[in-house]
């Protein structure tokens, strides 16, 4: 079956963008892994679906699964690919328009610089709402993973997040913390794991885990997620340059019961088609 697709990035964080509007598509878990492995398919570190909207109130909808085939609720880098994306093929002429997620409405704009805003709404921290296993919502919790004891900070972005502020981001043990944490059973849905040191009180250096996938050059609503937790902590104010491999993002919020806002650049890397085989032939 031969699909078309766009291949995008944000900072480095590369996707595979299909068109469900004008392509009749969506991709089976096993269709994903193809599409996104780096010798056989497309390569990327996720698949963005673009829909036509099931709700009244938004212009699209909004689908994102991992590598690994799973399906998850939230990507900032993505995001602000997919508004590049519906303005670059004419499918919106709007400078904002609104997106339907697996959790949340979110609102990308472009920018007349060419970089895309993103309103990734509010950040919540009740542990059901990650989910979490914990008895209360606090800004630092403590966990024990393999061996060691974290402290670590939660939010949702849409998508769950564990924080850990370490003091040299180079040398942090990204791969098995982060997997070890992934995975643990204090996250029912797993997590994606950030480690973030502060350079000063509004620039932080960024590396995260991301599950189902492994480590990023860059994860947008992971920059979100630390930027709050270190503003709830008070150790960071807004606005927040966070700098990761790929590229930096800028974060601002204005504090509890208010929406975080996501500011980075995003493009087009090289446009295409494949041939995807069918479920019956993998």
């Amino acid at each position: 079956m031969k699909i078309r697709f766009t291949k995008m990035q944000g900072l480095g964080n590369d996707f595979v963008v299909l068109d469900a509007i004008h392509q009749s598509f969506i991709p089976t878990p096993a269709q994903v892994r193809f599409l996104a492995d780096r010798h056989f398919g497309v390569g990327c570190d996720q698949v963005l679906v673009v829909e036509e909207p099931t709700r009244p109130d938004t212009d699209f909808r909004y689908r994102i699964f991992n590598a690994d085939g799973s399906e998850v609720e939230q990507c900032g880098n993505g995001a602000r690919c997919f508004a590049r994306f519906v303005h670059d093929k004419g499918l919106s002429e709007k400078r904002t328009i609104r997106v339907e997620t697996a959790r949340a409405i979110i609102a990308p704009q472009l920018e007349d610089d060419g970089t895309v805003s993103v309103d990734m709404g509010v950040p919540r921290f009740a542990p059901d709402e990650i989910p979490f296993v914990a008895d209360h919502d606090a800004p630092v919790h403590e966990l024990t993973a393999g061996d060691s004891r974290h402290e670590i900070s939660v939010v949702s972005m849409g998508n769950p997040h564990c924080v850990l502020f370490v003091d040299d981001v180079a040398a942090a043990k990204v791969s098995a913390i982060g997997t070890a944490i992934e995975g643990h059973p204090r996250f029912p849905a797993r997590i994606n794991v950030g480690f973030a040191q502060i350079i000063d009180r509004q620039w932080i250096r960024l590396r995260v885990w991301e599950r189902g996938t492994g480590e990023t050059l860059a994860c947008g609503s992971g920059a979100c997620a630390a930027a709050v937790a270190g503003m709830r902590r008070g150790l960071l104010q807004t606005p927040v340059r966070v700098a990761m491999p790929g590229g930096e993002l800028t974060v601002s919020w204005a504090g509890a019961g208010q929406p975080v806002i996501m500011r980075g650049p995003a493009g087009t890397v090289f446009e295409g088609e494949i041939d995807v085989p069918m479920e019956d032939r993998m």
